[in-house]
């Protein structure tokens, strides 16, 4: 009875381990089938780049130029787009050469960071010059005030010692 049992018993546990492998793999199947198809249908998904007009391109390139802040020195990044945007202004047909691409155009407005900037620091280094020769001259008319200081400390020791020979 006890065999019977046993073999009962060890058999339900193969089957149920059977089962588990069983089950084990397809769901790896089903994962792996899962992400296949996941992989085609990004596949197919195709983004379309966006045309953008000539007309779109200079008004951005306008916008750019506006909010760049490139000093009248500095070159336009991009001399094309600028020749383009003068010949839209002037309701001409873009004539842009070879030689014009080449050659650097004036910027549309003038970058004064740059000298803000060095103005600033200018205006920082006088203050603190300023203060420095300030604190200079300060101390030199302390120096002379200890100095007269002493000096009437001696001269009154001085006298009080003249003063107590006398008594003498």
């Amino acid at each position: 009875e006890e065999d019977l049992l046993n073999d009962v018993c060890r058999e339900v546990v193969e089957r149920w381990s059977d089962s588990q492998v069983v089950d084990s793999k397809e769901e790896k199947e089903d994962e792996v089938q899962a992400i296949a198809s996941m992989m085609e249908k990004q596949a197919r998904i195709v983004v379309k780049p966006k045309e953008v007009s000539q007309e779109e391109k200079q008004r951005k390139a306008a916008l750019l130029a506006q909010y760049a802040n490139v000093t009248d020195e500095e070159e336009y990044p991009f001399p094309a787009l600028l020749g383009a945007l003068r010949d839209i202004s002037c309701s001409k047909p873009p004539q842009t050469t070879p030689s014009q691409l080449c050659r650097p155009s004036p910027a549309l407005f003038r970058n004064t960071n740059v000298e803000d900037v060095l103005n600033a620091r200018k205006l920082e280094r006088e203050l603190l010059r300023d203060e420095f020769q300030k604190k200079k001259e300060q101390d030199k008319l302390q120096r002379e005030k200890d100095k007269l200081a002493k000096q009437e400390r001696k001269e009154k020791e001085k006298k009080r010692t003249q003063k107590g020979e006398r008594k003498r």
